[in-house]
């Protein structure tokens, strides 16, 4: 299959050298020999002397332990030691430990005592922080007007348009599929997530899954259950053709089972090597016949999996943790099954194999998350890469986990400040993120500056500056 220039392309790029690598996942356009490129403001001279000293650094890609805090519960001695281990673990600065007052003794923390202990846990947050881990496994939830997850609270503040009363819309997160590595920085708001595990035993070895799944780039397998229960599997339409999307992506399979009909089962059952499990019922059975990789998520739609410690009679989302998976999420109220409220498996998947830590990739996956808490591990990253621009002879070579599908990315040059930038070459990611190689020609001996274009952090829809050289 021979590809063509889009019409969207300008048209003075019509002599470009369109070369096919990975069809149809990735397009590069490069210009000219040593420098050629098109842009707005003119052309650069394909015959002028390469610049082989002009390079950048690529962007960071994802959360790191500088950005989160961790919240500990002042005098509990399980947060405390939960906080201690898991600081040393993953190397939190000291600075980064906020101690506060709370009540552990309830499940629930009131409107009025909450707002107390937000201001408390904003005035000692070091302004660099981007996200926060709370350490306590109560309360879990914040009452007021209506019920808030107590994670969505932090990010958030309590605010009765992020839980609204039962089955109704509430409002949107704007961190939701977003390119941001830095929330708190894009979006004016810190994602959360509470560690959840009832001991110390059980939160250190959820601390070490965590920790040992860093940039292990597992082969792992991914299930998308819709099961019997119809109402809890409203996500099915977002399951069935991930499995061909997937196909041949470096280790990750995923499969879809649907027992709509009763024909197959609505469980996994001796299943090992198990990355992602996402499904719909009250109790999900079998689940200590299940082995999860390191770094796995997992979790069902229900109305109570975050209504701690019991679920309100369904099964709570601890017991996925308690199963061996990396971060779950779960329902403080009833949400009534408005998939928005839930997490999104393709959006999830795609942004934690571009390298987003499982905190960004779960909390990025649910458009409405003000009735969800999130729980687990959340500096998890098993897809850990760093983005490089290196010169390969007479050309640039990127490497880069990171494209977002369906965007377009650039790399520029100019002259001067002053000066329109020239774009080198122009990619584009069609179905999927894939790790890759991709290469551009060098800029012109003339050239000042570089810059790496792509989706702006903010608002993914928009093109924005991902990276400039001096």
């Amino acid at each position: 299959m021979t590809p063509t220039v889009p019409a969207f392309w300008p048209s003075h790029w019509a002599n470009c050298r369109l070369t096919r690598l990975m069809w149809p996942l990735v397009l590069l356009l490069s210009c000219g020999g040593g420098g050629g490129g098109g842009s707005a403001g003119g052309s650069a001279g394909g015959s002028a002397a390469s610049n082989t000293q002009l390079t950048l650094t690529l962007p960071v890609q994802a959360l790191a332990a500088n950005d989160l805090a961790v919240i500990v519960a002042k005098g509990d001695a399980l947060s405390e030691a939960v906080a201690s281990y898991y600081q040393t673990a993953r190397g939190i600065a000291a600075s980064n430990i906020i101690r506060v007052s709370v009540n552990t003794a309830s499940d629930t923390i009131s409107a009025a005592d909450f707002a107390a202990l937000k201001a408390e846990v904003d005035a000692k947050l070091p302004a660099n922080v981007q996200a926060t881990l709370v350490t306590w496994g109560a309360p879990s939830r914040v009452a007021g007007s209506c019920t808030m997850s107590l994670t969505s609270a932090m990010a958030f503040g309590f605010s009765p348009q992020f839980c609204a009363n039962t089955c109704e819309v509430t409002a949107s997160s704007a961190y939701f599929d977003s390119e941001s590595a830095k929330p708190w920085t894009d979006h004016a708001m810190r994602p959360s997530m509470m560690l959840g595990s009832k001991t110390l035993v059980a939160a250190k070895a959820l601390i070490d899954r965590g920790v040992q799944a860093d940039a292990s780039f597992p082969t792992g397998d991914g299930y998308l259950l819709r099961t019997t229960d119809e109402p809890r599997s409203v996500r099915y339409t977002d399951y069935h053709n991930l499995p061909s999307l997937w196909s041949g992506s470096g280790g990750v399979s995923l499969s879809y089972i649907d027992n709509a009909w009763g024909s197959a089962s609505n469980s996994l059952v001796g299943k090992s090597n198990v990355l992602f499990y996402f499904t719909g019922l009250v109790s999900v059975p079998n689940l200590s016949s299940v082995s999860f990789r390191p770094g796995a998520a997992a979790d069902h739609l229900t109305s109570f999996g975050g209504y701690l410690p019991g679920g309100n009679g369904q099964m709570p989302s601890t017991a996925w943790l308690d199963a061996g998976a990396t971060a779950s999420y779960g329902a403080v109220a009833e949400p009534c099954n408005f998939t928005q409220k839930f997490s999104q498996a393709s959006i999830l998947i795609d942004h934690y194999f571009r390298g987003d830590t499982l905190m960004e990739a779960y909390w990025k996956s649910v458009q409405w998350p003000g009735q969800g808490l999130f729980l687990g591990e959340p500096l998890a990253r098993p897809f850990r890469a760093t983005q490089l621009l290196t010169i390969s002879g007479d050309r640039y070579e990127i490497s880069t986990r990171a494209m977002r599908p369906n965007s377009t990315y650039a790399l520029e040059y100019r002259t001067a400040v002053s000066s329109n930038w020239v774009v080198l070459a122009s990619f584009k990611v069609l179905l999927r993120a894939q790790a890759q190689t991709v290469t551009a020609p060098l800029a012109p001996a003339g050239a000042t500056q570089l810059r790496w274009v792509g989706p702006c952090a903010a608002n993914a829809s928009q093109q924005c500056t991902l990276a400039a050289s001096g």
